[in-house]
């Protein structure tokens, strides 16, 4: 059952604390899979919600208000809960399945396929890259180094979203446009979830890394656009990897590379 606690109680266990909202919206989307719920599906209500997981109202009430903003659930005024209809559901695309957002191991296969994505999005873009696209490439770069040195984690997220999809638009290819810009919204569920959407000294590293690829990509170096990709998405994971098993085992490092 999930827990009531408010923001600040301990952990039990020894486990990282977590807040009891973010608790809810993972047990939340764990009652969507167990059901096979669909997008337009009716949900429970709040207070059903609240009684089954043994929360109070007003923290369930706050999972939805996050599951909502992810594109998981609807909140239809004077109807109820739905699962939402929307295109970051994984449950909706071509895909099917269910994406649980501190998984740890649909993160790693996401991540995984994100690899592929990336690199050959970047290999491509390295020959195909126009100069206006350039121009996008390295706007989004510089933003997410503004983001970072000004300490606006929005703004780095803003840069960095533009900076991959840049890339993916610099390889022709509306396959690959589609795939990148499909994965980076289940990551932006994962980040949300698992790590209250902040970015860390993970800012730090991405700038540099950023600059590589662009640098390998402006040089028309395919090879190497391709291996600073797979660099930063190896790095990336392994930093995910290390803040969810802190905020959810309560294990593991707890420094940024």
């Amino acid at each position: 059952m999930a827990s009531d606690a408010g923001p600040g109680a301990p952990a039990e266990n020894g486990a990282a604390y977590r807040p009891g909202y973010e608790v809810v919206a993972e047990q939340i989307l764990k009652l969507i899979a167990e059901r096979q719920l669909q997008p337009g599906d009716r949900m429970p209500t709040e207070n059903e919600l609240a009684s089954s997981l043994g929360a109070s109202r007003s923290v369930v009430r706050e999972a939805v208000k996050i599951l909502s903003a992810i594109g998981r659930v609807s909140v239809q005024k004077g109807r109820g809960l739905y699962v939402a209809d929307d295109e970051g559901m994984l449950g909706s695309s071509p895909w099917g399945g269910s994406f649980m957002p501190t998984d740890l191991d649909q993160i790693f296969m996401l991540f995984e396929f994100r690899r592929v994505q990336e690199t050959a999005t970047s290999r491509l873009a390295a020959t195909r890259a126009t100069p206006a696209e350039l121009r996008v490439i390295k706007e989004a770069m510089d933003l997410c180094r503004e983001g970072h040195e000004t300490g606006r984690d929005a703004l780095f997220g803003q840069g960095d979203d533009a900076f991959h999809l840049g890339i993916a638009e610099a390889s022709h290819n509306p396959f690959l446009v589609a795939a990148v810009h499909e994965a980076r919204r289940l990551q932006r569920q994962s980040h949300t979830i698992g790590m209250h959407g902040a970015v860390g000294d993970h800012a730090r590293d991405a700038v540099a890394e950023h600059a590589a690829i662009y640098g390998a990509i402006s040089a028309g170096d395919p090879d190497a656009a391709a291996e600073a990709a797979g660099v930063h998405l190896d790095k990336t994971l392994e930093d995910y990897r290390r803040e969810i098993q802190r905020r959810i085992f309560g294990s593991g490092p707890t420094e940024s590379r």
